[in-house]
């Protein structure tokens, strides 16, 4: 099998090293952070928004190995593999961070749950058996479930402090922010600015849910 650079045309031997730096990073983060999640969840008393949590930690961090190895130098013929993995991985870190909200509210959420987890499910299955017949409607869902509880979550934000909500919001802007920078290819470094306001939306939304859990 031959090495190669992740299929991105232009992308720089340099632009691919500082993307992976932004991946090791955020990486190295989540590892460190998930388990305090975790304790600090149990010492609240643990239950549904223990699950929650776990659910949201466990994808969060499947998210970022995919997108690693995805991003990193690799045989050839796995490239196909990893970006459906990739791909797929970001339909469930945005289903397990809402049902890390749902399983710590009060609010009856789980008509919610059924939606993001089942548009979740449709995505990888879009991206990981018809990866370029359907590429315009697997993109555009990604955005849809991201703000997808902003129109159809209303009893499960009614039961969030204004705090958590305006952390929430700040997170779905760098998201939607950095998809710009997703799509200029032709800018230099562009997937590695994508990157950066990845990391720094799931940090955003990290702080949200340790927040909305310790309430």
């Amino acid at each position: 099998m031959t090495l190669m650079m992740p299929q991105r045309t232009g992308y720089s031997r340099a632009e691919t090293f500082s993307d992976l730096v932004v991946h090791g990073v955020g990486l190295v983060a989540a590892l460190l952070a998930v388990p305090v999640l975790v304790i600090l969840t149990c010492s609240q008393g643990g239950g549904l928004a223990l699950l929650g949590v776990s659910i949201y930690g466990a994808t969060l961090v499947a998210m970022l190995v995919c997108s690693a190895l995805y991003n990193m130098t690799h045989p050839a013929d796995w490239t196909s593999l990893l970006r459906r993995l990739d791909h797929s991985a970001i339909y469930l870190k945005i289903a397990g961070t809402y049902t890390a909200f749902a399983l710590a509210s009060a609010a009856p959420a789980g008509w919610f749950l059924v939606w993001i987890w089942g548009c979740a499910l449709a995505g990888a299955g879009l991206r990981s058996f018809a990866p370029d017949s359907w590429r315009g409607a697997a993109i555009g869902l990604y955005l849809v479930m991201g703000w997808s509880g902003a129109v159809a979550g209303g009893a499960l934000f009614d039961d969030m402090s204004s705090r958590v909500f305006r952390l929430i919001l700040t997170g779905g802007i760098l998201y939607t922010a950095g998809f710009a920078f997703y799509l200029s290819p032709r800018l230099r470094y562009h997937r590695t600015i994508w990157h950066v306001f990845v990391m720094a939306a799931s940090a955003v939304f990290f702080a949200a849910v340790i927040v909305h859990v310790l309430e």
